[in-house]
């Protein structure tokens, strides 16, 4: 009888606060959207986290609210509670099913980074030197002989970001990528992307970098094969242009012979 008269009660809570928190993780749109295979993997595993979160709080939420209404006592009661023996085999459960919760997310966790960081061949990929400075990224393609201050790379094919930085350390983060790296002064850090959704994403600085930090910003372009082979064709003749053209004439110097203003009129 007395498991009855608590079992009802906190089922109805469980079904309440539970039913609240599904509506909430699914009728709000929290995650940006996913623009990379790597984004698709992290979100997998946040989900998962979230919604084991959720199980948990609705649990908790429903045993602590219905504790409080169920066990209150009158405000002049300053009596103590009758003495209560914990539940072994209740604590034996509540210690074993996080410890197994935090290995399943720490296995997951290391092969959702392993899968991350795995290099394909090199015809499948290419690589783009970064440079970070306050305040302001470059992107070079050394390969190509071209650089921009925009982050232009194709659908489909891997990215390998090779990033330096001139003084402080920053951190290169696109949100719809769902990765990102610090960049370190005298070292070279690596990020691997494979973008798989074509689109103009926004490259910020997600470590504080001084005054501007905040105006830290860049674009990231994702375009398909064709569009980007024409765009890096375009950007190598340009550069081809400005090699072969020739150096403009020295002003002449007022100072020297013939490179004055010519006067008229007769001589002293």
């Amino acid at each position: 009888m007395l498991r009855s008269r608590h079992t009802v009660p906190l089922l109805i809570l469980t079904i309440v606060i539970g039913a609240g928190s599904v509506a909430v993780a699914l009728l709000i749109d929290w995650l940006p959207e996913q623009a990379s295979e790597q984004a698709e993997r992290v979100d997998t595993l946040l989900w998962f986290v979230i919604w084991v979160s959720l199980a948990l709080f609705t649990i908790v939420m429903a045993v602590l609210l219905y504790a409080a209404w169920r066990f209150r006592t009158d405000e002049d009661d300053d009596s103590d509670g009758p003495p209560t023996h914990g539940n072994t085999q209740l604590e034996i459960v509540w210690t074993i099913v996080p410890a197994i919760l935090l290995a399943v997310v720490a296995v997951w966790a290391y092969l959702v980074l392993s899968d991350n960081e795995a290099v394909a061949s090199s015809e499948d990929q290419i690589v783009v030197d970064v440079t970070a400075e306050q305040f302001a990224w470059t992107f070079s393609y050394p390969e190509a002989g071209v650089a921009s201050g925009d982050l232009r790379v194709p659908e489909g094919k891997q990215v390998v970001l090779k990033m330096r930085s001139k003084d402080v350390i920053h951190d290169f983060y696109v949100v719809e990528w769902k990765v990102k790296q610090d960049v370190v002064p005298g070292i070279t850090t690596r990020l691997i992307i494979d973008p798989n959704r074509t689109g103009t994403y926004q490259v910020v600085c997600a470590e504080l970098c001084g005054v501007g930090h905040g105006v830290m910003r860049a674009r990231a372009i994702v375009m398909p094969q064709a569009e980007y082979d024409s765009w890096l064709q375009s950007a190598r003749a340009e550069i081809a242009a400005r090699q072969d053209a020739p150096a403009p004439a020295p002003a002449p110097d007022a100072g020297a012979p013939g490179g004055g203003a010519t006067t008229t009129g007769e001589q002293p």
